[in-house]
């Protein structure tokens, strides 16, 4: 194997080097992207409210949802967008941890919340009405913080209602 400095006295080599440094400097701006989108914040009558949250937005992410997790923080959850508003529904198959279920409009205002869904029941928990997002948190943390139908919730995939 070649090192950094043979590499570099041959035009091919540094080619390669400059390629990889310019691909680094190019992801640099997605990252910031990625860490806009692992915010969220709920606007409560008891304050704001923020957490730290993976987006699920694929069929697949939606499906493994937080299925087969030993643990969630306190102010992390789990923001799923289904990418136009439709009622969805959930159930805790494989899932060993009590979630919140917050069912948000494509504006942000919280339709409603499902408090502790159990783990591994297969029952339908569903929104009461056409949703785009739902936030998973830990179960139990919207009674604590107070967050309740009417809220409005701000991250960077929610349209502000006008």
């Amino acid at each position: 194997m070649a090192s950094l400095g043979s590499l570099l006295q041959s035009s091919r080599g540094l080619r390669s080097v400059m390629a990889a440094a310019a691909t680094f400097v190019v992801m640099l701006p997605l990252s910031a992207c990625s860490a806009e989108e692992g915010r969220l914040s709920i606007q409560s009558a008891t304050g704001n409210h923020e957490f730290t949250v993976e987006l699920v937005d694929t069929p697949e992410s939606r499906a493994q949802g937080l299925m087969y997790r030993q643990e969630l923080a306190d102010d992390a959850g789990m923001l799923f967008d289904f990418k136009e508003e439709r009622p969805v529904s959930f159930w805790m198959r494989n899932t060993y941890i009590p979630l919140d279920m917050i069912f948000i409009e494509a504006d942000g205002t919280v339709l409603n919340v499902h408090v502790n869904a159990r783990p591994h029941d297969t029952t339908s928990i569903p929104s009461a009405g056409p949703v785009q997002f739902v936030l998973e948190i830990p179960g139990g943390r919207s009674v604590e913080l107070g967050i309740e139908a009417g809220d409005q919730v701000s991250h960077s995939r929610i349209k502000a209602a006008q």
